[in-house]
């Protein structure tokens, strides 16, 4: 796994996307240049899209939908989400499973 998560302290990870709005179905797809491949089926517009986002990624990962949260990028296709409660080493465990089934 070559994805870039940064670590802000012991318990909030850093964690690049690309986001893919307007998809056929929400979900993950992947990793590509360091980023996170995450498509759902809202359009970027109001931000229908993040939220959709946020939603999917919380029950991927098994978090809250309050332990996420895009930092940067909110208009952009590459976002930066910030995930509170959680160690870098679950993170990349529970990202691991997703992304090798």
């Amino acid at each position: 796994m070559t994805l870039e998560i940064l670590t802000q302290a012991d318990d909030v990870q850093l964690l690049p996307i690309q986001a893919l709005p307007g998809s056929r179905r929400n979900e993950i797809i992947g990793e590509h240049d360091g980023h996170l491949k995450v498509a759902v089926t809202q359009v970027p517009e109001k931000g229908k899209a993040n939220k959709a986002i946020i939603k999917l990624l919380s029950k991927e990962l098994q978090l809250s939908k309050s332990q996420l949260m895009i930092i940067s990028g909110e208009t952009n296709p590459r976002k930066k989400l910030r995930i509170t409660g959680i160690s870098s080493d679950q993170l990349r465990e529970r990202l691991k499973k997703i992304l090798n089934s």
